[in-house]
């Protein structure tokens, strides 16, 4: 296949010095500046794979505690009828399952020891339609919050604060005072502790406590369930079906969807990946520029080269491409060779990273500290194709400036001293 000359020279000039001395150093320099955008693309990718799974893991554990949306009562009273407000929110498809719920927040007290939380009514049949976390618990812990029997489940790490076991008395301090010829008292309410649960998630493990609805309606005060949970086919269109069923359920009621109550976390993590994509793209930014003083050089060496085609009739737009070849070449073999290594080890992380705590005899997770113990990756098309196209781009971009230089070179100059 006859490809143009331009191409021919140019990877030429690419694979220059590999097999001779003169052009040794600036195919050393062209290696250099290869294996540069090699790492810095697989440094973004790892990074931002990593990113993606610790996100998907602390949305998951989250998740699994807290409902994809919520529909409330907007003044904090119970919903007029709860049933009725579930029945029209599945009359949208992507609600697969609604419970009843009362949350409000109080202080769990044992002794000496008071704890602030936030304390859930829950229907425990209902509510494992709802939480994977209910559905693993209905058969266990959660049968044993039964109407009337003032029991409480607790998270995991709340009970381990107090220092309380299954069967010990917890106080439980309602908001709003009791007002009594004495004053304002506040209202207090001993509870037993049926069992604990542990989330994975600090947040809920310790700031979590669960009771029946019935138990809840009463202690609080409220006439019934002052809000409704959804779960949703899909989680990631929670924004997008909580504003739809705004817009047909009207505004008696309030509906937040999962990204909306715990904003600032999902804002951050977001905050935080964009910063990470820019300093790491900067690193690719540098190395592809290393291409510029590998041009230069070749630009400067094929003088001669260069004069000798131009007499052969070469327009400088042909001795322009030709660097332009050189330069795109080696971007192209660096984007694909980072893509290839980031994507080996961004899919074996889980291999890896433990191979590396052997042998260092180190644990970068300990699961002491962390509640995750193991490195998530999650490596994503929306992540890997921008990065090679950017890396692509500032390769194509360096080539510009030495490929013009070498277009103007001057066929008799070049050649005076040959």
């Amino acid at each position: 296949m006859n490809w143009p000359y331009e191409l021919q020279i140019g990877w030429r000039y690419t694979r220059a010095g590999r097999t001779g001395r003169r052009n040794g150093f600036i195919s050393f320099i062209s290696a250099v500046s290869m294996l540069g955008i090699a790492l810095g693309v697989a440094a973004l990718i790892i990074v931002l794979s990593v990113m993606n799974g610790f996100q998907k893991e602390v949305r998951d554990r989250m998740l699994s505690v807290i409902a994809h949306v919520e529909v409330l009562e907007p003044g904090g009273a119970a919903l007029p009828d709860w049933g009725a407000t579930a029945a029209k929110a599945r009359q949208n498809p992507q609600v697969i399952g609604a419970a009843p719920f009362i949350a409000t927040q109080a202080l769990i007290a044992r002794g000496e020891d008071m704890r602030g939380a936030v304390v859930r009514g829950i229907s425990p049949v209902d509510e494992a339609t709802v939480t994977d976390l209910a559905a693993k618990l209905r058969g266990t812990v959660l049968a044993q919050l039964l109407p009337g029997r003032w029991g409480i489940v607790l998270g995991g790490e709340l009970a381990r604060q107090l220092g309380v076991r299954e069967g010990d008395k917890v106080t439980l301090i309602a908001p709003g005072g009791q007002v009594t010829p004495a004053g304002v008292l506040p209202r207090l309410k001993q509870l037993t502790v049926v069992g604990t649960f542990e989330a994975g998630h600090y947040e809920y493990d310790s700031g979590l406590a669960l009771m029946h609805l019935d138990d809840a309606a009463k202690l609080f005060r409220v006439a019934g369930p002052t809000g409704v949970q959804l779960r949703l086919k899909d989680v990631q269109a929670a924004r997008e079906v909580g504003a739809e069923l705004a817009q047909n359920m009207g505004p008696s009621v309030l509906v937040r969807d999962w990204t909306r109550t715990n904003r600032n976390w999902f804002d951050a993590v977001q905050i935080e990946k964009r910063l990470m994509f820019i300093i790491l793209t900067l690193i690719v930014a540098v190395a592809a520029f290393n291409l510029v003083s590998t041009l230069v050089m070749t630009v400067t060496d094929k003088q001669a080269d260069i004069a000798i085609l131009r007499t052969l009739g070469a327009s400088p737009r042909s001795v322009m491409g030709i660097f332009m070849v050189q330069g795109a070449a080696s971007g192209v073999i660096g984007t694909l060779a980072g893509v290839l290594l980031g994507l080996v080890i961004a899919f074996n992380v889980d291999v890896i990273v433990p191979a590396i705590e052997r042998a260092l005899n180190v644990s970068f997770l300990p699961g002491s500290i962390y509640v995750i113990s193991r490195m998530p990756s999650d490596p994503r098309s929306g992540d890997i194709v921008p990065i090679a196209l950017i890396s692509l781009l500032l390769a194509f971009v360096a080539t510009l400036y030495p490929s013009w230089r070498a277009s103007r070179v001057q066929p008799a100059q070049a050649l005076r001293y040959e």
